[in-house]
């Protein structure tokens, strides 16, 4: 089973949701950011940079600094720019963007069910991350950004009572600067009682969007039995976004390289063709199927498509052109190893264009650009139903969630 609980959701006022809602702040350039910070006194960005203006400034990720974000988010509602709803609901929230809608439930995800795998993974977290924004949850005291678990509805349960509720006027709608259609509804309570029975009869849930929220949340509820605190009940569950994995739009994350590793462009070519076919391209184009990989080094396109032999096709992850990736160019030809920590790759997503390639790799000082093609939610599920990670920066899954516009409060 799947189980979502309702909360009491902490949100803007309605007048006021679409200058308070706001993509995550290391989104924005710095320009824009400054800008959006002294132009628009209700953005959220004020809670996530509460010193913003200030020459003294405390340690990014300090006790110090996270104290003041929470002093920042309770100025926010004092002022009532942020309320809290007087009883427990169901939200359904739709993101429409470039024809895409994405539509699914804001509820509460169960911290038991992720510890027992039933909200399954499929990327391994960084230690120090996780105890990071444990530390933060413990001092803040919110989520304010779901994390996004996608659903196989595979008995045609759930999306009925969506598209139902999609008839009605909807609690909140705007439309942000980024062309994207922002709408929440909230359900009642005969309508929430029919979704969490729905989730019910799903054999499990896959994080697409946000390991670190979850462990954290994990890490936090943890943290505080074992100090013997007291027990807030909403330490049972984090803020999630659910959705129909057939909504999901999942895009490659692309590979930027710094070193040619003292190798020429024909001596480069000469070791890939080992475990490549290689074909010269006229334009530049991105991979238009599984086991192919386009490179651009040196103002050149070519074609890289994968030789049978190195294909492990009943393997989760050896099957994968990411692993491929590092497996037979980037480790043993190029040296690059540990794709988390080292310092000569990089990672863009799929969503940017490839006419602005070379401006960027000159600028980066990049020499050569790898281009993959994505995966499906069948190779995330794959990897999860077998307890195993993929490679860094696998995937770049949208729809991105925006902070505060729905806030979980853990402490109560």
């Amino acid at each position: 089973m799947a189980k979502i609980s309702p909360f009491k959701a902490i949100r803007p006022t309605r007048d006021k949701i679409h200058l308070v809602a706001t993509r995550p702040y290391y989104t924005y350039k710095d320009n824009v950011l400054k800008a959006k910070l002294e132009d628009n006194p209700f953005t959220f960005l004020h809670i996530i940079n509460p010193e913003f203006g200030e020459k003294q400034k405390t340690e990014l990720n300090s006790k110090e600094r996270f104290a003041l974000v929470s002093d920042a988010y309770h100025d926010f509602m004092d002022r009532a720019i942020l309320k809290q709803d007087e009883l427990p609901h169901i939200y359904m929230y739709r993101q429409t963007k470039d024809g895409n809608e994405y539509i699914g439930v804001i509820a509460g995800a169960s911290v038991n069910e992720y510890k027992s795998d039933k909200i399954k993974k499929h990327e391994a977290t960084i230690t120090s991350r996780e105890e990071m924004f444990t530390n933060y949850l413990n001092i803040v005291g919110y989520n304010a950004e779901p994390v996004l678990l996608s659903y196989s509805d595979i008995e045609n349960q759930i999306e009925p009572i969506l598209y139902n509720k999609t008839k009605e006027r909807p609690e909140n709608e705007y439309m942000t600067t980024d062309m994207i259609k922002h709408e929440m509804w909230i359900f009642t309570e005969n309508e929430a009682n029919a979704v969490i029975h729905a989730f019910e009869q799903l054999d499990a849930t896959y994080i697409c969007d946000g390991h670190h929220r979850c462990a954290s949340s994990a890490g936090l509820k943890d943290w505080r039995e074992g100090k013997g605190f007291n027990h807030f009940p909403n330490e049972d569950n984090f803020l999630a976004f659910f959705l129909n994995e057939r909504r999901l739009t999942i895009l490659e994350f692309n590979r930027l390289v710094k070193t040619m590793n003292g190798l020429t462009k024909e001596q480069l070519i000469d070791k890939l063709e080992t475990s490549f076919t290689i074909e010269t391209l006229f334009i530049g184009e991105k991979p238009s199927k599984e086991h192919e990989i386009t490179m651009f080094v040196e103002e050149s396109w070519y074609k890289l498509t994968c030789k049978d032999s190195i294909i492990d096709h009943n393997h989760p992850v050896k099957c994968l052109d990411a692993e491929i990736l590092t497996n037979f160019v980037l480790e043993p030809i190029l040296g690059i190893s540990d794709l988390k920590t080292n310092k000569k790759i990089d990672f863009i997503s799929g969503n940017q264009e490839l006419n602005s390639l070379s401006s960027t790799m000159e600028k980066g000082g990049f020499k050569i650009g790898f281009f993959l093609y994505p995966v499906e939610i069948s190779d995330i599920k794959r990897v999860a139903d077998n307890q195993m990670t993929m490679p860094p920066k696998s995937t770049w899954v949208e729809p991105k969630l925006r902070s505060g516009s729905t806030i979980y409060n853990i402490n109560e």
